[in-house]
């Protein structure tokens, strides 16, 4: 059995490390805020360039464009996929990041050819120490995604994908989901399909007529663009909110094995020393009746 010098610092260490976690919640909870409150502020923005999707394909719904599935459905998919893979740039956030890996490399065994695109340390040293190959590392950190980080990778992915190195795209992330429900998807980023963008609302927009410059094809070119820097940028805030919603369950419950350890240390700690106590009591006791024992025999011998 432990003595309660050993329980004692067993104690303090579990309390300083429990202090380590509830801080590390805070700061979470903290970060999780303010990701929030951008996604809220950005999210109007492109879902009004979706908008302006939905009008070009209410003027003309069968116009050809590289970034949609042809009219007829037909493609060639023969080639590379691409795959964004986001994770975050530590652990301590439960299965997070596992479940992102877990998910990336069921996809990439489906399909011979891959090229991988990642986001986050954690990926980046997964992969690396696994000997799979990495098309493209983006060596900035996931803490704090923004816009013109999305533009970078958007643009990187836009022009493997005009050049036919990578026939389809797939963003891998993190679905924060409000917070109640969050959990790992896959998207394809390219190509479209039609129907995304195809509306069924009795409006008359359909009877008006627009002009595009230089060209209804150019146009949604640009808009398509601006459409998928919004889409990665919405999945690395995900994908950030979900970190830091995983990362406070797995403090809180830390938190909550500690107090139950505490709980458990402290009355180890009393039962030990109540022993250490009845057993200086019994010595005592014993020591005390010897010694009368002892003082008795002499008185006779005399």
């Amino acid at each position: 059995m432990p003595s309660t010098k050993e329980i004692k610092n067993h104690i303090k260490s579990v309390g300083e490390t429990k202090k380590i976690t509830n801080a590390m919640y805070l700061i979470a909870s903290t970060k999780l805020q303010k990701a929030k409150e951008e996604l809220d502020k950005t999210r109007p923005y492109f879902d009004a360039i979706k908008g302006e999707i939905k009008r070009i394909f209410r003027v003309n719904n069968k116009i050809d464009n590289r970034y949609f599935y042809p009219v007829d459905g037909s493609h060639d998919f023969n080639g590379y996929y691409g795959y964004v893979v986001i994770t975050s740039d530590k652990g301590l956030a439960g299965a997070y990041n596992q479940n992102i890996i877990k998910r990336t490399m069921e996809l990439i065994n489906k399909h011979n050819g891959y090229k991988l695109y990642v986001v986050g340390e954690y990926g980046r040293q997964y992969f690396t120490s696994h000997q799979i190959p990495i098309e493209k590392s983006f060596m900035y950190t996931a803490q704090n995604p923004t816009m013109h980080r999305a533009r970078e990778i958007s643009s990187i992915l836009i022009d493997a994908f005009d050049k036919g190195e990578i026939k389809k795209i797939f963003v891998i992330y993190t679905d924060f989901g409000g917070g109640l429900t969050s959990s790992v998807c896959e998207e394809r980023l390219l190509p479209f399909h039609r129907a995304n963008f195809i509306s069924d609302t009795n409006d008359n927009l359909q009877e008006q007529e627009f002009m595009f410059e230089p060209s209804i094809d150019k146009v949604l070119d640009n808009t398509i663009s601006s459409y998928i820097v919004g889409y990665i940028y919405s999945a690395l805030v995900d994908s950030f909110c979900a970190e830091q919603q995983a990362r406070m369950s797995a403090m809180s419950s830390a938190n909550t094995n500690a107090e139950k350890l505490l709980d458990e240390l402290n009355r180890q700690y009393n039962h030990t020393r109540q022993s250490d106590i009845t057993k200086e009591i019994t010595e005592i006791s014993s020591g005390a009746r010897s010694q009368k024992l002892n003082l008795e025999r002499h008185k006779k011998e005399l």
